[in-house]
């Protein structure tokens, strides 16, 4: 499956955000590849948003959310990753946080990373979802539009429509809480 194009991600983070939802998210490792339908996101804004790490400008840990668009941003919370697509043209610090996936492929290799059996238990929650994919660091900067390690491309049944898409307040975040940048299929 051919990732999404550079383009895709070069618009309005909250844009991208919405649209990344039914698309499949795709990581090639060593042990084997996992694929699952992205059903959650959460946008992070390049001006005025206190829960952007860009928030106080460019660090060394921060600078892939400064582009290009297309990149993953990897960082680390809790003894854990989160994973981030960057959007919009490069220096302009917004990403959409993949909060969660429904596993499609790899689910054994899923289970076994994450020690659990129960499908639901595998990737939900940004957490949860960089351990069973197998995401850290390493992955950080990883260019999307390629196939190599990383990648997001369009799920064969198309883009789901505004009805199938709930929005709600971003969670985990102790500023700017109250902005309604958090996006998943409704019912999921």
């Amino acid at each position: 499956m051919a990732p999404l194009p550079r383009s895709f991600y070069d618009r309005d983070v909250v844009l991208v955000a919405r649209e990344l939802l039914g698309m499949v998210l795709m990581r090639r490792s060593p042990r084997g590849l996992t694929s699952g339908l992205i059903v959650e996101t959460e946008s992070y804004l390049a001006d005025g948003d206190a829960a952007c790490h860009a928030s106080r400008g460019k660090t060394r840990s921060n600078r892939a959310m400064f582009g290009p668009p297309g990149r993953a941003y990897v960082y680390p919370i809790h003894s854990r990753y989160c994973l981030n697509a960057v959007t919009q043209p490069k220096g302009t610090a917004s990403a959409v946080l993949i909060r969660a996936v429904e596993p499609l492929e790899g689910i054994e290799l899923m289970q076994a990373r994450r020690n659990r059996q129960k499908p639901r238990e595998l990737t939900r929650g940004p957490g949860r979802l960089c351990e069973a994919f197998d995401i850290d660091r390493r992955l950080d900067h990883c260019d999307l539009t390629s196939p190599s390690r990383l990648w997001i491309c369009r799920h064969p049944d198309g883009n789901l429509s505004d009805a199938e898409i709930e929005t709600s307040k971003r969670i985990g975040v102790t500023s700017d809480h109250e902005l309604p940048l958090r996006f998943l299929i409704r019912g999921n």
